[in-house]
């Protein structure tokens, strides 16, 4: 478990910080308050060999901004991010049937890499992975060591800002050659979402990311998506109601593969257009 901190301390940067600290950005790193990409999903299926697990989704993201995404377990939440970057595709069996418009072109295209895509559109997945035989600070440059082309000081530069804009930097700038792997579980959570974003996405997805941390560190993961926002589009799977409403500017409610109702999470958790998101978000079901 993290050591607590001082509340008056801050946990992650705040948005005026990761802007001076992108003053210094390393040669090459795109500009942090460029603006994020928009994603348009049309008549999205997906199955898992003969089970449908995406019944003809319509959805449109917004960028720099947070949309959550809950349901009952089985729903299509996990699904629907995967299809967002191409991951399902990776799972056997697994075929995807419609459009997914990242900043107006289609990412199923036949010309377009999906590797690329998976760089500009990241994912942080429901529990750590760190690397646990790399250290803290190879853990947060893998990606960009995997894409080559950059010095040991260029890939350290690159890494300080990774840890720094995942809010983890002050914790582990004294133990960079210790394995990833000897941080507590919040940390090597931040410390996946650092490897994200040393690649430069323009989108983070996040599959239930805080679903296997204690509340003290489930707390942290909360502040830094907030953070993030500022200069990412963010799109957060979560089974915990309370979190969406405290995190996201938009909510998706999800059953049976289909989408119930998407709009303002405000209203969404108060005045629900559908009688179904109602009893989800009330606890009568789900």
């Amino acid at each position: 478990m993290e050591r607590d901190g001082s509340m008056t301390d801050s946990v992650v940067m705040r948005a005026s910080d990761l802007e001076n600290w992108s003053t210094g950005a390393p040669d090459g790193a795109r500009v942090r308050n460029a603006p994020a990409g928009d994603i348009e999903v049309v008549d999205l299926n997906a199955w898992f060999g003969n089970h449908r697990a995406l019944r003809d989704v319509n959805l449109s993201i917004n960028g720099r901004a947070v949309t959550a995404i809950i349901g009952p377990s089985g729903c299509g939440k996990s699904t629907l991010v995967r299809c967002l970057n191409r991951m399902h595709e990776e799972v056997r069996g697994a075929r995807v049937e419609g459009k997914v418009l990242f900043d107006g072109r289609d990412i199923y295209a036949p010309d377009v890499d999906p590797v690329e895509i998976r760089r500009r559109i990241g994912m942080v997945f429901q529990r750590p992975n760190p690397f646990p035989t790399m250290s803290v600070l190879d853990n947060a440059v893998a990606g960009l060591k995997l894409v080559g082309g950059l010095s040991r000081s260029e890939l350290r530069e690159r890494g300080e800002w990774a840890l720094r804009a995942a809010g983890l930097w002050e914790e582990v700038k004294d133990r960079l050659h210790e394995p990833g792997a000897r941080l507590s579980g919040g940390q090597q959570q931040r410390l996946c979402i650092a490897r994200a974003l040393a690649v430069e996405p323009e989108v983070l997805l996040m599959d239930e990311p805080a679903s296997a941390l204690d509340p003290a560190s489930t707390l942290r993961i909360e502040e830094l998506v907030q953070e993030l926002k500022e200069r990412y589009t963010v799109v957060i799977v979560t089974h915990n109601m309370q979190q969406a409403a405290r995190v996201s500017d938009w909510t998706l409610f999800m059953l049976y593969g289909e989408v119930v109702e998407f709009g303002p999470t405000s209203k969404l958790f108060t005045r629900p257009d559908d009688q179904r998101t109602e009893d989800y978000v009330t606890g009568r079901f789900g």
